[in-house]
């Protein structure tokens, strides 16, 4: 049991380093405005922004992206900490960061299918929805283990 136990804890560090080595590439870059990530992600964001106000008509809010890049590296690193240990928590953090960031981050559907963008956009994409996949494969089979009983004492028979 104790080997179950290290394996499956060995099998969560390793899922969430893609997200520990992400925050940490993030923070080393970060500097005063949000480094390569928020760069990255203005224009990307913006196109984003502009697609969701033409389908929807509901208005984003503008905001810093050295900002949004802060809370995404807090979120993956904190969530990525709960997770290693086992926690459902941790597990919704990346999940949460996944589905904000994926459609973002991986726009394939501005591109036309025959570029080599949007292949590239949408390989990246398609990996993301594998993580995506195994985070509630975890918080499904977290939340159908039923939690251990405390055993009962059974009580002393009394004898005359």
């Amino acid at each position: 049991m104790a080997f179950v136990a290290f394996v499956a804890f060995v099998g969560r560090v390793l899922f969430v380093s893609v997200f520990i080595l992400s925050a940490w590439q993030e923070f080393n870059g970060f500097g005063t405005d949000g480094g390569p990530a928020a760069h990255l992600l203005v224009p990307k964001f913006n196109v984003f922004s502009k697609h969701v106000s033409s389908q929807t008509g509901f208005q984003v809010p503008h905001f810093e992206m050295k900002h949004a890049v802060a809370a995404a590296m807090s979120v993956k690193a904190f969530g990525s900490l709960l997770f290693i240990f086992g926690s459902s928590v941790g597990a919704y953090l990346l999940l949460l960061h996944q589905l904000i960031t994926t459609p973002i981050l991986y726009d394939f559907y501005n591109h036309d299918a025959d570029t080599k963008e949007f292949n590239l956009l949408f390989a990246k994409f398609a990996q993301n929805l594998a993580l995506l996949g195994a985070l509630l494969f975890f918080i499904g089979m977290k939340n159908s283990i039923p939690r251990r009983q405390l055993k009962k004492k059974s009580p002393k028979s009394k004898t005359l």
